[in-house]
């Protein structure tokens, strides 16, 4: 695991979507398939790559993306769900084909079958060359809660009180609107990704990311699972690391520069 420290979260940003335009344009003409996060923490990264796109820096005509998560009982143009928040955020400002876009159905009639299908979508696309990912103040990737199978995969989830505290502000801070359960791609899901980048930014996260980087893999910080990765970064900034130990920082700021 790379862990790799930048100033702000306006830097971290900057940082991410530079890497993954490189890692778009490295593919050329082959299609490169991206995982894809909502949330707070994708959005700087976001702006970043739709600058890039319209400076001509980077296309993504030939990109093929799969979005980690979907809230259950929320339709496609409910203004609180993910797809809306694709589109509204990314999609209809840079050069994707929609054909290329593919987010879970939380109002599909079989959840079961909806999951095993997205499954499927991916293996089908050739696998997940690049997952970016934020994390939850509780050390959760995706919607994988404190005590998920670190095997998981695609499948339907009980939001615990802390996510749904945490997301109620996207809904009038009204945590009574908040789903209770969502479909979301599994720990294992993510760990079959070629590469994993995560976006890590506050002092609110900083518990979260010392228990994933200095403590061992476990179910209770899914996060931690990066570090049986061959290819995992995790890109924060300086609050975030204020639970490290001052020697591991140390470490890391001189590895990565």
């Amino acid at each position: 695991m790379r862990l790799l420290i930048r100033q702000d979260y306006d830097t971290v940003s900057r940082w991410a979507a530079r890497y993954i335009a490189e890692k778009i344009n490295e593919a050329e003409d082959k299609p490169f398939v991206l995982g894809l996060p909502t949330g707070s923490s994708p959005l700087g990264t976001y702006r970043e790559l739709i600058a890039l796109c319209r400076a001509g820096k980077v296309s993504f005509a030939k990109t093929i993306t799969f979005n980690m998560d979907e809230y259950v009982g929320l339709d496609a143009a409910h203004p609180q769900s993910y797809h809306r928040f694709m589109w509204d955020n990314f999609f209809s400002h840079i050069d994707i084909q929609k054909e290329n876009v593919h987010i879970l159905n939380g109002m599909a009639k079989d959840l079961a079958k909806e999951c095993a299908l997205y499954e499927e979508q991916i293996r089908a696309s050739g696998g997940i060359d690049l997952f970016l990912g934020g994390m939850g103040a509780d050390g959760h990737i995706a919607f994988n809660e404190p005590g998920s199978s670190l095997q998981s995969r695609t499948r339907v989830k009980t939001l615990t009180m802390d996510t749904k505290i945490a997301n109620a502000r996207f809904f009038d801070g009204d945590i009574s609107r908040v789903p209770t359960t969502a479909l979301t791609v599994g720990v294992g899901t993510v760990m079959d990704a070629r590469e994993v980048l995560i976006i890590v930014s506050g002092h609110n996260k900083a518990r979260a990311l010392k228990a994933s980087v200095e403590e061992g893999i476990n179910h209770i910080w899914t996060l931690s699972c990066l570090q049986a990765h061959p290819h995992a970064i995790i890109v924060c900034d300086e609050a975030a690391t204020d639970e490290l130990k001052v020697g591991t920082v140390r470490y890391f700021k001189d590895i990565e520069g």
